[in-house]
């Protein structure tokens, strides 16, 4: 077997690189040192040891493989671009990494297709090729570092380890207390990705010019038309949010500049401005204690702010609203009820998510019980696990009430012929001690009699921890934080059972049959086998699980 190379110099060519065995493990802690060492030296402001550390990091092997497995193994790996090709084969993968070069690299333009959104217009798409997404993944590798230490604080959208939960607790902590700020602008900047300046983020990104230059004029395809690109980032790109994310980064540092604390003259006391900005990708608020402020003063440092970056706002998304009439972000409704701040999901994405419900449940007439309860699980789970950091249980009670309403008429339309007692006997059964459950007998089944749909109302609200704003996870300072953190996450997903925390850290963290790590990510099961007598328990993710079980009923080898 020719062996691997994996040191952190350019890749040899003549070296046959053997998928399957690479060990990925070492991969990502050789990469992880590099980032370490790159954000140490951007601290330091030490910006040519930056250059040199990115240009050994996007010339390493073991940066090479992980961006060849991500865009391998993520949702799109089956989306191909203008060249119709894929990487579905270990060899395809292995030879992938040997081709990641940027020495006559030349990107190929993008297929551009159009995604529905939620007010009814199309939101452009462009899809570059699998090596063109693993070269925006090999060097996103080299300046997520960098962007990460130089982050705005209270920015949260499309950056590792925070979510849209971690902004939405950002926004209860400054506007819940009575001396919180009052008026809120709500922000939204018009086609952001589309319209962002070449020349700008030419100028003021750090990353290697030539290569950014590329893929910015790499141009679309259209109905086979190619089209150039003068101004934005495609939406689609690997890149592309940590590259708008950058754009935006200074806004908070420039309203905190302004709007600092002051001392009032001839008196002892400070003033607090309350001007604080909450960002989520490019929809964002901003806090003050006075409209006024908001209107003369802020909405034009804001457009003076992004119009040197070719952005503009939009005005039909962007409004000036009171605390007490509450406003809708990232799906929450935030507002003050007699003084007291509530979090509830919003009612436009309420109807949209029951609409969905209705809709699977409508096109599926025909279709068996148990496929309907597969179906519809997912995105039950999905949609109470968003929204369980908010006062969602009234919100949660009346969406199981429609569900079951939509099913009982699925049910009843089945069986015209049949009295309701006996459709209601068929499809509804008492689980775990509650009555008019949709369920189905389930062979397959060990540890249930029953297939059971999910209810909203099982899933228990609670409150969220918010990620510390100035906590960067490739920085050797934060690892302990990152550390514990990880371990409480875990710990709620396992539902407070601790010996399966002892399991996955006896484990390493890592499902021994892909030895990728276990986070909350994927979902995991409890597998059981017996050693020496003795049953042991191991944590593995469901998808392994199964295409083991499916291996094993072909009586294939297992890897």
């Amino acid at each position: 077997m020719n062996e691997i190379k994996t040191s952190c110099a350019s890749t040899n060519q003549k070296n046959a690189i053997i998928w399957e065995s690479i060990d990925w493990n070492r991969c990502e802690r050789e990469v992880k040192k590099l980032q370490a060492r790159i954000v140490k030296a951007q601290k330091e402001s030490k910006h040519n040891k930056v250059k040199a550390l990115q240009w050994v990091l996007t010339h390493s092997f073991y940066a090479k493989a992980l961006a060849v497995k991500r865009v391998s193994s993520n949702k799109g790996k089956a989306t191909a671009g203008v060249d119709g090709k894929t990487w579905n084969t270990p060899i395809a993968k292995a030879n992938a990494i040997t081709e990641l070069k940027r020495r006559g690299y030349s990107p190929q333009p993008l297929r551009r297709v159009h995604i529905k959104k939620s007010n009814g217009k199309l939101r452009p798409l462009g899809i570059p090729t699998m090596k063109d997404r693993a070269m925006q993944a090999l060097y996103l590798v080299a300046l997520d570092p960098v962007a990460e230490t130089t982050a705005d604080s209270h920015s949260y959208g499309f950056r590792k380890e925070r979510s849209t939960q971690d902004a939405m607790k950002q926004c209860f902590i400054d506007l819940a207390k009575d001396y919180c700020p009052k008026w809120i602008l709500e922000g939204d900047i018009k086609g952001c990705f589309d319209h962002i300046s070449h020349e700008w983020l030419l100028k003021n990104i750090p990353m290697d010019k030539v290569m950014l230059k590329k893929w910015l004029k790499a141009g679309f395809v259209f109905n086979k038309t190619m089209f150039p690109t003068d101004e934005g980032t495609p939406q689609g790109g690997i890149i592309s949010p940590t590259l708008a994310n950058m754009t935006l980064d200074g806004l908070q540092e420039l309203l905190a500049k302004k709007y600092k604390p002051r001392r009032v003259k001839g008196e002892r006391k400070i003033y607090y401005p309350k001007v604080n900005l909450v960002r989520y990708a490019d929809d964002f608020i901003i806090t003050s204690e006075d409209r006024d402020v908001l209107e003369s003063e802020i909405m034009p440092l804001l457009k003076e702010f992004l119009a040197v970056r070719g952005l503009t706002l939009s005005e039909e998304k962007t409004r000036i609203t009171h605390i007490d009439d509450g406003f809708d972000f990232l799906g929450f409704n935030f507002r003050k009820y007699n003084g007291t701040m509530l979090v509830k999901p919003s009612k436009e994405k309420v109807k949209v998510f029951l609409d969905k419900v209705r809709h699977i449940i409508e096109t599926n007439k025909m279709a068996k019980q148990e496929t309907i309860i597969r179906l519809l699980n997912p995105i039950l789970i999905g949609w109470a696990n968003y929204y369980k950091y908010s006062i969602a249980s009234e919100t949660f009670s009346r969406a199981d009430f429609e569900i079951f309403r939509k099913l009982w008429r699925w049910s009843r339309r089945r069986h015209n012929a049949k009295g309701k007692y006996w459709v209601a006997n068929k499809y509804f059964h008492r689980v775990n001690g509650r009555n008019w459950t949709f369920s189905v007998k389930d062979s397959r089944k060990i540890d249930s009699e029953f297939f059971s749909l999910k209810r909203l109302t099982n899933t228990k609200t609670e409150s969220y921890v918010k990620i510390k704003s100035e906590a960067n996870p490739y920085d050797l300072e934060w690892i302990e934080y990152f550390d514990k953190r990880e371990t409480y996450q875990m710990l709620n997903t396992f539902k407070g059972r601790k010996s399966l925390v002892y399991i996955w850290k006896q484990q390493n963290r890592i499902c021994p049959i892909c030895e990728n790590l276990i986070n909350r990510e994927k979902e995991w099961s409890v597998t059981e086998h017996t050693v020496n007598s003795h049953i042991k328990r191991t944590l593995v993710h469901d998808s392994c699980r199964r295409s083991v079980l499916l291996k094993n009923r072909r009586n294939e080898p297992v890897s």
